[in-house]
């Protein structure tokens, strides 16, 4: 019997393990070393808010894993052995496959801080991380002071995070405005305004110089870059990003770059081994989007497109219009499409920007200036239906098309106040359209 082994549990592993099973009855192992069970890695910060408990991130009960023959092994991976087709484990321990696939996600990037090592210092994006900061900063008496080092995603959700708290968070955020490498200038300004709203020292274009330690080698203060001026904590949060979690693979022969270098069909340089998700990379970009993607979603479809190549039905990896969301404290968001910032859009992109009275919700449509096709939508605030914006793109339709029929996408429930009259209205007073 083929035996698949899958080095990570995350979502991509998962996924794929599920898929597999459907389609044949190849034995499968899934290797991790966080976890004993597969968890929603977008829960954690309800675990530590209070709404859920950490079994409850657990999409499948215990008995899941056996009743469908998959097989869990929980240690970690030390090196991978190609031409013997071993993995090899750091307890001597070996595992012999005859299909090997890489999707141990991402890991933290680190900058080489001085300090970026010691107690109290932590991502937010393992199990281990949750259970650092319930050590660290359980309340504000042992906390009295966080520092969040990185202006992205992960980052916000952390500050929110402590904030439930009741712990001061001084938000150290390099760019000149929250997130603007990824969002258009009246976008950026909005959730400046809105973290500052729930109390979040947020001091842009900062860099940290140093993380300082005392006696007992915790974290009791940073430096900073620009001013030399030290700033109390006791807990700092990195969030600067992420990378491929690959170094285990350095002194094997799979190719990497960043991360595991993979074709269309999620193939790497090497014979039966695969990679998906956070740490795969492709050779070319698909499109706009980045050779590597440290998307849930992305990861989903990767797992699910490989279970078919691996099950004799070869399948390229093809994840179709861009779209994702994330949360800023209260303002839920939403894109579809590209909608570039002012530092990255071509020449050829036009934004029409909306924005309420009340500062927590719009809108920007980004549209070709020449041929007005519709090329992508960010929403704050507002929820809209993937499925419509999936067809326009495909379709192709021109920006005025989706203005004039935008309340067809609308996705709030019930008795929610919808603003679609006045953003059309907004819209054609900006457009002088009659």
């Amino acid at each position: 019997m083929e035996h698949v082994v899958i080095i990570g549990n995350g979502i991509s592993g998962v996924t794929l393990a599920r898929h597999i099973r459907k389609q044949s009855e190849k034995k499968i192992t899934i290797i991790s070393s966080e976890s004993d069970y597969f968890f929603s890695r977008t829960a954690l910060m309800y675990v530590f808010m209070g709404h859920m408990k950490f079994e409850h991130t657990q999409p499948y009960e215990n008995w899941f894993w056996k009743k469908n023959r998959i097989d869990l092994k929980k240690a970690f991976v030390k090196n991978v052995d190609t031409d013997s087709k071993l993995v090899i484990f750091s307890s001597g321990e070996v595992l012999k496959y005859d299909k090997l696939v890489i999707a141990t996600g991402s890991k933290p990037s680190k900058f080489g801080w001085p300090g970026q090592d010691l107690k109290g210092v932590m991502g937010m994006y393992h199990k281990q991380d949750l259970e650092n900061l319930e050590k660290y900063a359980p309340n504000n008496q042992i906390c009295k002071q966080a520092v969040i080092v990185g202006g992205g995603l992960i980052g916000i959700e952390l500050a929110e995070m402590l904030h439930s708290r009741n712990i001061p968070v001084i938000f150290l955020v390099r760019e000149d405005s929250f997130w603007n490498g990824f969002l258009p200038q009246g976008e950026s300004a909005m959730i400046n305004r809105h973290i500052k709203n729930h109390h979040i020292d947020l001091r842009l274009s900062t860099n940290l110089k140093s993380i300082n330690a005392d006696e007992n080698g915790q974290v009791k203060s940073v430096t900073i870059e620009e001013t030399g001026e030290e700033i109390a904590c006791n807990v700092v949060g990195l969030t600067a990003g992420v990378s491929p979690n690959v170094d285990f693979l350095k002194s094997s022969k799979i190719e990497l770059g960043r991360g595991v270098k993979v074709n269309r069909f999620l193939e790497t340089n090497i014979k039966d081994v695969y990679a998906i998700g956070d740490c795969a990379e492709q050779h070319e970009a698909i499109g706009n989007r980045r050779t590597i993607e440290a998307v849930w979603y992305t990861g989903r479809m990767m797992g699910e497109t490989l279970a078919q190549t691996i099950c004799g039905n070869p399948m390229q990896y093809n994840p179709g219009h861009w779209f994702n969301s994330a949360k800023f404290f209260a303002i839920e968001y939403q894109t579809y499409g590209w909608v570039f910032s002012e530092k990255m859009k071509s020449q050829f992109e036009e934004h029409f920007h909306w924005k309420h009275k009340d500062d927590t919700k719009c809108i920007t449509v980004a549209y070709h200036k020449e041929t007005k096709k519709f090329l992508g939508i960010n929403t704050f605030g507002i929820r809209m239906r993937h499925e419509t914006f999936d067809k326009w793109l495909t379709e192709q339709q021109e920006i005025d098309y989706v203005m004039k029929h935008l309340s067809e996408a609308n996705f709030d429930p019930e008795f929610y106040k919808h603003y679609e009259r006045e953003i059309l209205e907004a819209y054609n007073h900006q457009l002088k359209i009659v």
